[in-house]
């Protein structure tokens, strides 16, 4: 048999975008929405979507819905991709492009199972590395070892508010406290004690648990997407968090958007990059290759920026770094993720790559939940696409778009749906995005008027009847494994 002939190394841009050009491995993501990676597949050829909810109505042209749905109880992302993978529409689809690669945001050892019945490699750092991480306490001693500083912070275990004030108090923490649980989102497993009384409000989440105890600082949250190479490690464009706004969300100090703008804080953006790349650094001496998101913390007195947390995976931060990495910067950074996992020989200067998105317009997205506590079945939604608002408030479908980079104008938003006429809403659903250019928030963390007037105006295109009794379905528990994206 005739060896095939190895594969040049690619040593600059021009030879990356041929090499992704010419792609002849299928390369997949699998997840609820397309969100995260929409648009990806302009620069990467044989790249597709299959999702769970249809978003635009079968128009896409890369993306596949299973059309047939039995009866099915999500209580995760990972149920969800763990349902696809085992659906006999998108088995029949995987095995029509032959073996390739998977992305996810979520995945367990099941879907690592599924994925390899199917001749998929996820290309992702195996589940059990990304549990390992995700750890907030982890992330911390990943944090120490890189020489990277976490706010003033302690841990153990408490099962008692005095053990808990006893932890702190050898730390030189003060009685005013951020207490955090090992796993899930910060927005719901961060607790602020100050009092006995709040030890008891929250004692059956804290008791069983390992405790990252922090002193409370003035701050302002954010975060950075990454991808750790071989080479080093890349940065994307610092956001700032959008977070428990009751317009937008029903979690009090839960993520719901993002900005990303230009202007101001300088000495604060380059220490917040050269602190992803040291950890990227770490994190790939740990054996953990591409993309990781990097939550960090302002502290607004002082300045000082501190480690927050690490989320291991494809992140609700994805979408703005691929939009101004690949708008601006001409060169998504997820070409270099998938580099990593595609067996080639490659080497550029990544200094240069990451100077081509230091300049780029003001951006935001928005993450819709219902905020109502009531079930409720959708008679009518919005359709995904570019969205103009009036002077009155109102806005108008301007065109069915699949692409969010084609909004003009601030009094522009992309809409992407994610559920539709016939599903059912419910206390804390993600109903679906916006994304705008300009910002949504201000400098001191007060949502903008057109935020807010984004997010009424989308809602009111939704139309719903009430379910009661055994025709209701049982939501999700409240818990950030609930997000779909």
């Amino acid at each position: 048999m005739a060896r095939k002939p190895a594969q040049k190394k690619l040593e600059s841009l021009t030879d990356i975008y041929a090499f992704f050009r010419q792609n002849q491995t299928p390369i997949t993501f699998l997840s609820p929405t397309p969100y995260n990676l929409l648009g990806l597949g302009r620069w990467i050829n044989k790249f597709e979507y299959i999702n769970f909810f249809d978003s635009f109505d079968g128009t896409h042209p890369k993306i596949t819905v299973p059309r047939e749905h039995g009866p099915h109880e999500f209580r995760s992302i990972e149920d969800v991709n763990n349902y696809l993978l085992r659906h006999k529409e998108v088995r029949t689809r995987l095995k029509e492009r032959g073996p390739g690669y998977l992305l996810l945001v979520m995945f367990d050892e099941e879907t690592e199972s599924l994925a390899k019945e199917l001749g998929q490699k996820i290309a992702l750092p195996p589940a059990k590395l990304r549990k390992h991480i995700d750890s907030k306490i982890t992330t911390t001693k990943l944090g120490n070892a890189a020489g990277i500083q976490s706010a003033p912070n302690t841990m153990g275990r408490a099962k008692t508010f005095r053990e808990l004030m006893k932890l702190a108090s050898s730390a030189r923490l003060g009685t005013d406290l951020v207490v955090q649980t090992p796993y899930g989102d910060s927005g719901r497993t961060t607790f602020f004690i100050k009092s006995e009384a709040d030890w008891n409000k929250n004692e059956a989440d804290l008791v069983k648990e390992q405790l990252k105890v922090m002193r409370r600082i003035n701050h302002l949250p954010g975060t950075v997407e990454a991808v750790a190479t071989r080479h080093g490690t890349l940065v994307g464009p610092l956001q700032t968090d959008i977070t428990g706004f009751a317009e937008v969300t029903p979690y009090k100090g839960g993520w719901c958007g993002n900005d990303v703008f230009t202007g101001g804080m300088e000495s604060e953006r380059k220490a917040v990059i050269r602190m992803a790349q040291k950890l990227g650094d770490q994190l790939y001496k740990a054996g953990y290759k591409g993309a990781f998101c990097m939550d960090f913390l302002i502290d607004t007195d002082t300045r000082k920026v501190y480690l927050g947390e690490i989320n291991p995976r494809i992140s609700g931060a994805s979408p703005m770094t691929n939009l101004i990495t690949s708008t601006y910067g001409g060169c998504p950074v997820y070409l270099f993720h998938m580099l990593e996992y595609m067996g080639v020989e490659w080497e550029v200067d990544l200094s240069k790559i990451q100077q081509r998105w230091a300049e780029f317009d003001n951006w935001s997205q928005l993450i819709l939940k219902y905020p109502v506590d009531k079930v409720e079945m959708i008679t009518k939604a919005p359709s995904s696409g570019i969205w103009r608002m009036g002077k009155d408030g109102n806005i108008s479908l301007v065109r069915k778009s699949i692409d969010w980079f084609l909004t003009a104008d601030e009094d522009e938003a992309f809409y992407l749906r994610v559920y539709t006429a016939g599903d059912y809403r419910y206390h804390g659903a993600d109903m679906g995005i916006i994304v705008s250019r300009g910002r949504f928030q201000t400098d001191d963390r007060k949502l903008l008027p057109r935020a807010a007037q984004w997010v009424k105006a989308i809602n009111s295109q939704f139309e719903a009847v009430p379910v009661s009794g055994s025709s209701a379905p049982l939501p999700p528990p409240m818990h950030d494994s609930n997000k779909m994206f």
